[in-house]
């Protein structure tokens, strides 16, 4: 097939990438426009686009996709379907109908589940047992379309919102390559999704990774593990930040306050929450490398009875 690839961030990139080595040709890629980053605010172009340049694919970056302008240079490139990965603008229905198989979108949810922009995090941080991906043809709706192929993906214990990100960044892009072969040989079936069974999949934002010591460990323990890298669940101690990247959970409570530090040693930072101990196992204070909680103790002194805040 020759299709146009609409995508953006990291997560599309691997999708991309077998879409270039197999036997489809990409004929164009949108993407959204580049960004200043850093102290210098310098542009700094997607992930997608590097990778679409390096291959030597024209690449197309609209600040709306839904513009005339952006519409007609999107029915001059030769397609037979659109790919669209994590592509961040709203398409519209000139653009969902305007080639022979429509858009093909690849969720990184088993949807109806975690519909929005933050599937992959999301089911880490509510403790799902399995995630997966999901090929769907798309509608106008937000996540809505009918579903065509799936992908189930076991979590593991301690799965982490990025080593989840990797795995189903690499299930989609074999997934894709496996709808795209069924669109063409007429075996696709697509199936209604129905009622979503969570909450909307809503943008991860920095604030979100303050911990509330309220919490069960468990929760804060799942908040650990599905913001990280990123934007990371983090306290305050003494006026500070101090991030935390991984932890364990104890279900013996103390008689302490919920924040409090209630044991300090080569082996963690022991905090009570609203239900059960968090064992911190790796931390990182403001300003300091992430390490390891012994080794960060033997350089830096926390009592006990010390107060964490939320």
């Amino acid at each position: 097939m020759k299709v146009i690839f609409m995508g953006t961030p990291d997560f599309a990139v691997q999708t991309l990438k077998r879409l270039i080595s197999s036997g489809h040709e990409v004929t164009g890629v949108v993407t959204q426009p580049d960004k200043p980053k850093g102290r210098g605010k310098a542009l700094s172009p997607t992930p997608v686009k590097e990778v679409a340049l390096e291959a030597g694919i024209p690449v197309f970056q609209p600040r709306r996709v839904r513009d005339s302008e952006a519409l007609e240079t999107l029915r001059g490139i030769e397609a037979d379907v659109i790919v669209v990965v994590a592509f961040g603008q709203l398409i519209p229905k000139e653009i969902l109908e305007m080639k022979k198989y429509g858009c093909i979108n690849v969720h990184g949810s088993l949807l109806p589940k975690y519909r929005g922009a933050a599937p992959v995090q999301w089911a880490v941080i509510d403790g799902e047992k399995e995630s997966g991906v999901t090929t769907m043809q798309m509608d106008e709706g937000l996540d809505t379309g009918d579903m065509l192929l799936k992908a189930v993906i076991p979590l593991e214990e301690k799965e982490t919102g990025g080593s989840l990100f990797e795995k189903l960044s690499d299930a989609g892009a074999e997934l894709l390559l496996e709808t795209l072969d069924a669109l063409e040989a007429g075996t696709a079936v697509p199936k209604k999704q129905g009622e979503s069974p969570t909450a909307y999949a809503q943008m991860l934002k920095k604030d979100m990774g303050l911990i509330d010591w309220k919490k069960s460990a468990a929760e804060i323990e799942r908040l650990v593990r599905g913001l990280n890298p990123w934007p990371s669940a983090y306290t305050h101690l003494n006026g500070r930040t101090l991030k935390i990247w991984q932890a364990d959970v104890l279900t013996e409570d103390t008689r302490e306050a919920p924040g409090t530090v209630t044991a300090a040693g080569k082996d963690g930072l022991y905090i009570q929450t609203g239900r059960g101990v968090l064992a911190v196992r790796e931390l990182q204070l403001e300003g300091k490398k992430r390490m390891d909680a012994g080794a960060f103790l033997r350089g830096y002194q926390i009592e006990e009875g010390t107060r964490l805040c939320s």
